[in-house]
């Protein structure tokens, strides 16, 4: 091949690249189906309460994304916080896992990060993990948690 034959290859073929991009990081956001909205996190009430959705069992143990609202945390220098589906000014705290609110998910830091304002959105990235456990230093209930976390505002 001589240089301009090989010239107009490589630009051509660069030129593909650059325009295919976009589809290619489209492609991997839409096929992550990691993202879960707190719309998402139960499927039905029976009489033990609610449960859990399908969406939420087949993410168990995966990194996942959810969107929504840091609570106020406990304590300022904690690890975890609550993340919630609308700003609150206080924390829900929990005292035993039937008194579980549906709209909240606890937060837990990979490291600690700067806490946000209530009233700002953020975007957590982390592993779930579903089932009752209490926290053996602060003896918060939970059911439903993010683990190795971080967050960002959006």
């Amino acid at each position: 091949m001589s240089n301009p034959d090989r010239a107009r290859f490589n630009r051509r073929h660069t030129l593909g690249l650059i325009a295919g991009l976009p589809l290619l990081a489209a492609g991997t956001r839409a096929s992550a189906n990691s993202d879960i909205t707190f719309d998402e996190l139960y499927g039905k009430v029976s009489v033990l309460g609610l449960e859990f959705s399908d969406k939420v069992k087949q993410l168990n143990g995966k990194e996942i994304a959810m969107r929504g609202f840091m609570a106020p945390p406990l304590k300022a220098e904690a690890q975890f916080f609550v993340l919630t589906e609308i700003p609150m000014s206080i924390c829900p705290f929990c005292s035993t896992d039937s008194d579980w609110p549906d709209n909240i998910v606890v937060v837990y830091l990979g490291e600690k990060q700067t806490f946000t304002q209530p009233s700002q959105t953020i975007e957590v990235r982390g592993k779930l993990e579903m089932g009752s456990w209490t926290d053996p230093e602060t003896g918060f209930v939970s059911l439903l948690r993010i683990r190795q976390a971080e967050y960002a505002t959006v």
